[in-house]
């Protein structure tokens, strides 16, 4: 099973920069946390495609799995071809 991605945002510093802005209210600190922004939208992107992936895949296969039980019902002789064709992609 492949591993599950990880996140490219640092979420420690993402929190201290809004902290900072917050509590501090300089110049720099508001800009600082202005400046994750589009760092965030990017991973909100990333995460966004990887769950599409994700259900296409998960989608795929209960298709697959269905039409294996569908195909068995039926009397076929090989009903796990439509699943392996499946995995095997």
């Amino acid at each position: 099973m492949p591993e599950a991605p990880r996140p490219t945002v640092d979420r420690t510093a993402v929190l201290a920069h809004v902290d900072a802005a917050l509590n501090r209210g300089t110049r720099v600190a508001l800009w600082t946390a202005i400046a994750d922004i589009p760092v965030l939208l990017a991973e909100i992107e990333r995460q966004a495609t990887l769950l599409t992936v994700a259900r296409t895949e998960y989608a795929n296969l209960l298709a697959a799995a269905r039409a294996t039980l569908d195909a068995h019902n039926d009397g076929d002789t090989d009903p796990l071809t439509y699943l392996r064709d499946e995995v095997q992609r």
